[in-house]
């Protein structure tokens, strides 16, 4: 019988940190303090899941961020530039990392309900491994451990490339990639799953995509969200998603789904 044997899952907005606002306050710091350029929430978030250097050259890369850029220094941006932002990134997020490492709500009861069925837990993460230093024991403490962590500092290149995915499969033993789900909160989570040819699915609720604090979120009903819900959904499955999901809740459905498919051919 064929079925799922291992799941990769994301950190920030996936499995802790709920909404992904670690690195997007250190983002937004840099560009208002570093290059007195106010971007908005949205340009900071949709490069999220990115090596970190390779998103700031993503926002700068954005049409009405490099225009700001030109007006002000009469010159395009260059590698001196991202350079310097990003050693004033780390400085940020170096500074408030261990704030966000909570699990997200349902991410603790429903790995434990995984493992039962013999599942092994890597991971992939935009952060560097000296980020992830911080992130990794912190989260452990609050009872969130996987089985493997790669950082795409060790590899050819971060997402969407498909490196991380395949030094997991190494590293855990896992022989073929129709065993394997990629479970993430970004559309470079998604890309990186289609991109490894595993099976890649998207995580609403908590998500970097819906950018909302746990406050926020249950400061409504549910049923409040759905339209927003809809957009990220629409934006995952754009990106190649197999599945998108409301909440990290429901993934062990989806994987007997997942399993069911495989046996029927």
């Amino acid at each position: 019988m064929k079925k799922i044997s291992c799941i990769i899952m994301d950190w920030a907005g996936t499995a802790v940190d709920y909404g992904c606002f670690a690195p997007l306050n250190a983002f937004l710091k840099v560009f208002a303090e570093e290059k007195r350029i106010d971007i908005t929430y949205r340009q900071a978030r949709e490069p999220m899941g990115l090596l970190k250097i390779d998103h700031i050259k993503a926002i700068l890369n954005m049409p009405d961020v490099s225009e700001k850029f030109r007006a002000l220094y009469k010159r395009d941006w260059n590698m001196d530039d991202v350079n310097q932002m990003y050693a004033n990134f780390e400085k940020h997020l170096f500074a408030s990392l261990s704030d966000f490492t909570t699990p997200i709500p349902g991410v603790l009861d429903t790995i434990a309900l995984l493992r039962e069925q013999g599942i092994k837990f890597g991971s992939t993460t935009g952060y560097t491994a000296r980020m992830m230093d911080i992130v990794r024991p912190e989260a452990a403490a609050k009872g969130y451990i996987v089985d493997n962590l790669v950082t795409p500092d060790e590899l050819p290149a971060g997402r969407p490339a498909p490196y991380m995915i395949y030094k997991n499969m190494i590293n855990l033993a896992i022989p073929s990639v129709d065993m394997v789900v990629k479970v993430g909160d970004t559309i470079a989570d998604i890309k990186e799953g289609v991109n490894a040819k595993v099976w890649s699915v998207g995580v609403i609720t908590g998500s970097n995509e819906m950018g909302l604090t746990e406050a926020e979120y249950n400061s409504r009903p549910a049923s409040e969200w759905n339209s927003m819900k809809t957009e990220v959904r629409e934006r995952m499955m754009a990106a190649g998603a197999n599945f998108v999901l409301d909440s990290i809740a429901d993934l062990p459905a989806c994987i007997e789904h997942i399993n069911q498919i495989m046996n029927k051919g």
